[in-house]
């Protein structure tokens, strides 16, 4: 017999857009799954068409469908689930993974007709997903959805191989030959679902040296159509059971049947099977462990439930105390900040404990002790019987304290959860104690109202409430020797709040010291500036350039350098104690195994504080690299934390990674933004408006051009090849989407190239300054490329408009003078490099911000964005992004929004994190760059 082909994964992305109907047979293996288009017309694939009749439950719909068998099916299905989809296809799909998940825990076999029944969890989430089941899902007429659910699980488990090879029989599935010398039933059995009831006799017994009760598994047996109907074993052979629906020879056959399955998880059950009535046995001590341990695991996976007596405390927990060792002072006071040394330094001495309970009530030594002498399960404790595994006790009693370091202890009472040491990332809850605890008390919500600290002398600025804000919590931070990072929205004054900081810690000899300010070149001028404005008197000198000198540094001195003066000047830098190290645009450091990482860690400090407007651009690797700095050993070892933290929030697996991570931040990180409410009330709106630009005839050609050849060499390419030539299409398609010129490198020329009526960008762009200049506004016209950049200067002065550029060639004196000018109104349109105006530029002149291509991080453009949309902005501010239609700019808005959306969950505490675009499979690709016509 000849099958389909599977789809190619062209042809399975197709698939996931159309409609899905699955059409049950007999036997399931045989079941089909229809696709049709919208129009009601087959897909363009390979497979066999037919007229097929669908609408469960509602009127009935005649379509052409592409019928495949449900295992060629699958890779469509799933795509579909996984991309939102059509609603028939992306129900099938969730239901395809339902299927794959109970076959890989052995609750569906392929070919099994005695498969293990579901347990009621499984059955539940049958339920609820058919409850789900859109009218078109299935065939005309259909079987109620349950069933049909029921059926297409069937179907997908009858597709996986069969080879003993491929798929080892688990224990609990019927191997060949009788399991026990009792002949088969001669009555067809009805499928039951099995459970164990252990009951304790003898509980009253009160004397030490009582054997203790009695243990005994009595065997249930349930309902599969009713769950809720139960009754014992002995009931049932007697016939004196409640339920009518677990009377008759059939069901005591299906009891036996789902006894001899139970028995392979568990032999001890062997025991029932020659009885004439499988209804209970009495448990030794041996026995009673391995069913509070393996035993009751591998029942588990059969669908046998094992219930214990509530009489009995069973279940021993561990948790985690952390603090300062037993017998160390007490805690801090959460409502005052320590005076003298810092509460929290490396010289801190901290202890992890153990902790146990059972049954919620907390054991001591002695109690561990008494558990371990008994050396049986059941045991007298505490006037009580209990019931504990004594490996588990065993286990316990090995557990010794020992020292952690500090930073680890905070993040410890911070989340509530430390480390097992086990090497698996297994974490226990764990509270904190004494100073630990009012520490933790102290610093775990920055947002707390505290009361104010009084006015730095000196300072010659009214702060803002937020400003005010700030500072008291830099302060509070930093006096208690930790460092931290203030991400306030750009524009909302870090700059005044840290030089308020300084002036702050002079006054204290613990704190004082010179501050160090590392900042990109293009804001040395204007922290320069402010410092001289806000802080008259206080001396402040730039180490940067040939001259740079630290001779004759005063105590209480600001020093400003830029990140590559420091890099090459580490050694000087780290020869001054600096009482405050400032990071200024902090993303700068967000690699950390670059060289301008590893000097700026090498620079000591009695404090540090980053600044950064975007803690988070591109993954939670970055953050980890800033919070690193600030506090070092706070988030654990990098491999660490990508494995406990970044991934889960990252990938969306752990609904709570987000939140757990949100905790340990929260507190050294403190963000703000200017739409919070009383945050900035005075700062004007600001509109954003996606512009789209048709592509000229000539930037469509080139387009899909480059699509056609690039995408068949990657095709034929792997690795970092691939990756490589992945990256080159996107960058030339964005190029193309700017302007043909910068595509086809024409401004290298000898000849000025044509510009003008080539892009559809350019075009926009015209509109926009024409009409914004005519209303006298000055405009922001940002690029991610030089090149571009130049081509948009010669082409406005071909217009007659007056544009400057600064880019990252520009020198510091000449980026100065063009702030000034833009902001004196002799300048009308500033031209910049994304990446090296976006940061620590005040241009608040600006009403208008163009982002002529898209930097594909929407963190990096609010911060270019800011340049404008900042405290000292009196006019609204409207933020224009250029898209072309149709092409890859356009299909890139969702990665977009999804990166802020990874970044929000861990900041505000709460990606899914979009694959990265060089890990797209060929199909996805081709999905994204392919040029699309315009809707008509």
């Amino acid at each position: 017999m000849t099958f389909p082909p599977t789809p190619t994964a062209v042809e399975a992305a197709l698939l996931a857009r159309c409609s899905a109907a699955f059409l049950p047979a007999e036997p399931p293996g045989a079941g089909r799954v229809a696709f049709w288009r919208p129009d009601g017309t087959a897909p363009d694939a390979r497979g066999p068409v037919e007229e097929v009749t669908v609408g469960s439950g509602a009127a009935p719909t005649e379509v052409s469908a592409l019928v495949l068998p449900v295992r060629a099916a699958l890779p469509a299905l799933t795509r579909a689930r996984a991309s939102g989809a059509g609603e028939t296809a992306a129900f099938w799909g969730t239901a395809a993974v339902l299927a794959l998940q109970l076959a890989a825990r052995g609750r569906l076999f392929p070919g099994a007709g005695d498969a293990a029944p579901l347990a009621p969890e499984d059955l539940r989430r049958v339920g609820e997903l058919a409850a789900t089941m859109p009218p078109a899902a299935g065939p005309h007429p259909s079987p109620a959805p349950e069933r049909l659910v029921l059926a297409f699980l069937d179907a997908v488990a009858d597709g996986l191989p069969r080879s003993p090879a491929a798929v080892p029989a688990p224990r609990h599935r019927p191997a060949p030959g009788p399991a026990a010398p009792e002949p088969p039933p001669q009555t067809a059995p009805t499928a039951v679902r099995l459970s164990l009831r252990v009951e304790a006799h003898g509980l009253t017994a009160t004397g030490d040296h009582d054997t203790g009760p009695r243990l005994r598994a009595v065997v249930q047996v349930h309902d599969l159509a009713d769950p809720a109907l139960v009754a014992d074993a002995a009931e049932v052979w007697s016939g004196t059971s409640p339920a009518a629906s677990l009377h008759g020879p059939g069901v005591r056959a299906g009891v036996r049947l789902a006894l001899r399955r139970a028995a392979r998880a568990w032999p001890v059950l062997e025991r029932l099977l020659p009885a004439a009535a499988p209804d209970a046995l009495e448990l030794t001590d041996a026995e009673t462990v391995e069913l509070l341990g393996p035993a009751a695991t591998a029942l588990d996976a059969t669908g046998v439930e094992v219930h214990w007596p509530r009489e009995l405390a069973r279940t021993l927990t561990a948790h985690a105390v952390v603090g300062p060792p037993e017998g160390d002072d007490g805690p801090a006071r959460p409502d005052r900040r320590p005076s003298g040394p810092p509460a929290f330094s490396a010289a801190s001495l901290m202890e992890f404990r153990w902790g146990h309970a059972l049954g919620g009530t907390e054991l001591s030594r002695a109690d561990l002790d008494r558990l371990a002498e008994a050396r049986r399960p059941v045991v007298r404790l505490r006037d009580r019987w209990v019931l504990v595994d004594p490996a588990a006790v065993r286990r316990a009693r090995e557990r010794r304290p020992r020292p952690v370091a500090p930073v680890e202890a905070l993040g410890i009472a911070l989340t509530g959860r430390a480390a097992t040491g086990t090497g698996r990332d297994e974490t226990v809850a764990a509270r904190p104690t004494g100073r630990l605890a009012g520490l933790r008390d102290l610093i775990a919500d920055p947002g707390a109202a505290r009361e104010p600290v009084p006015h730095p002398a000196g300072l010659a600025a009214t702060l803002r409430d937020h400003q005010l804000h700030g500072l008291a919590w830099l302060d509070r931070m930093t006096s208690l020797g930790l460092g931290c990072c203030l991400a306030d929205d750009m524009g909302l004054g870090k700059t005044v709040t840290l030089i308020a900081l300084h002036l702050r810690r002079r006054t204290r000899p613990d704190a004082a010291g010179p501050a160090l300010v590392v900042c990109p070149a293009s804001v040395l001028g204007t922290w320069q500036r402010e410092i001289e404005r806000f802080a008259p008197g206080v001396p402040v000198r730039r180490f940067h350039g040939t001259s740079r000198s630290l001779t004759g540094l005063s105590a209480d001195e600001f020093v400003l350098t830029t990140y590559g003066t420091m890099r090459r000047a580490a050694d000087d830098l780290k020869d001054t104690e600096w009482g405050l190290v400032v990071a200024d645009e902090a993303q700068h450091v967000k690699n950390p195994h670059s060289a301008t990482a590893r000097r700026l860690r090498a620079i000591p400090g009695r404090a540090r504080v980053a600044l950064t407007g975007t803690p988070v651009e591109n993954d939670l690797t970055e953050l980890w690299a800033i919070l690193d700095w600030t506090t070092p050993g706070l988030l654990g070892p990098l491999d660490a934390f990508r494995r406990r933290h970044a991934r889960a929030v990252e990938s969306g697996t752990d609904p709570d990674a987000a939140r757990r991570l949100a905790a340990l931040v929260r507190p050294f990180l403190l963000r703000r933004r200017k739409s919070d409410p009383g945050i900035a009330p005075e700062l004007p709106p600001k509109a954003e408006t996606d512009r789209v630009a048709a592509l000229t005839a000539e930037q469509a050609g080139l387009y899909e051009a480059v699509v056609r050849e690039r995408l068949a060499e990657i095709t034929e390419a792997d690795g970092p090849r691939r990756r490589g030539l992945v990256v080159g299409l996107l960058t030339s398609l964005k190029q193309i989407c700017n302007h043909p010129a910068q595509y086809l490198k024409e401004d290298a020329a000898d000849a000025a190239p044509r510009l003008a009526g080539r892009s559809g960008k350019l075009e926009l762009l015209d509109g926009l300054l024409d009409t914004a200049l005519a209303e006298d506004a000055s405009v922001l016209v940002f690029t991610q490329y030089v090149r571009m950049a130049r081509l948009l200067e010669r082409h406005l002065a071909d217009r007659g408009v007056p544009a400057r550029l600064l880019h990252g060639g520009t020198p510091v004196a000449g980026r100065e003078e063009l702030v000034r000018r833009f902001q004196g109104g002799e300048l009308p349109v500033l031209l910049l490099s994304l990446r090296a105006a976006g940061t620590g530029l005040n241009l608040t002149r600006a009403e208008h911000v163009v982002h002529f291509d898209r930097w594909w991080n929407p963190a990096v453009e609010a911060q270019a964005t800011d340049r404008a949309h900042r405290i000292g902005q009196t006019r609204p501010v409207r933020v224009h992004r250029l898209v072309t239609e149709g092409t890859v700019e356009d299909r890139i808005a969702e990665l977009l929004r999804r990166k802020q959306a990874l970044a929000d969950a861990v900041l505000t505490a709460g990606d899914d994190a979009a694959t990265p675009l060089t890990e797209l499979t060929d199909a996805e690709l081709a999905e994204l760059v392919t040029l699309r016509s315009p809707c008509p």
